[in-house]
């Protein structure tokens, strides 16, 4: 006859703990690598460009003002241009409409940022918990 004892420890609270700092980092990562694709796609140029191509800017203050921020509580990442630096003109240039009485033709470049990386997305998440 085998006599045999085990014990077991409860450790859940700590598989949580380590799996909301794991994707808070690959939250991190993949925020920048959006924002990173976002940035490169805006040319520095005095001409405006083409309707359906990401649009240019003289200055380079769009491009700058591309931000991201995280919210831990909730996994959430918001990435886009800071509406404190830009006004309403990046949301002008994403969707079309009107910004300062001109009429801005849709040239989007956050959503096409998504879909140039949305592939390498997932690997971000493989292995972050440890």
């Amino acid at each position: 006859m085998i006599t045999l004892k085990v014990t077991t420890k409860n450790s859940i609270d700590k598989v949580k703990s380590k799996a909301q700092q794991g994707n808070f980092k690959s939250l991190g990562h993949a925020a920048a690598t959006i924002r990173l694709v976002a940035r490169r796609s805006i040319r520095k140029r005095q001409t405006a460009a083409m309707p359906g191509t990401p649009p240019n800017t003289r200055r380079g203050q769009l491009k700058r003002s591309i931000m991201y921020a995280l919210d831990k509580q909730r996994g959430v990442a918001l990435i886009g241009p800071d509406f404190d630096v830009v006004g309403a003109s990046g949301k002008a240039h994403e969707f079309g409409g009107r910004f300062r009485r001109e009429r801005y033709p849709k040239r989007p470049f956050m959503g096409p940022a998504l879909e140039k990386v949305k592939d390498r997305l997932p690997p971000m998440w493989a292995g972050s918990i440890r």
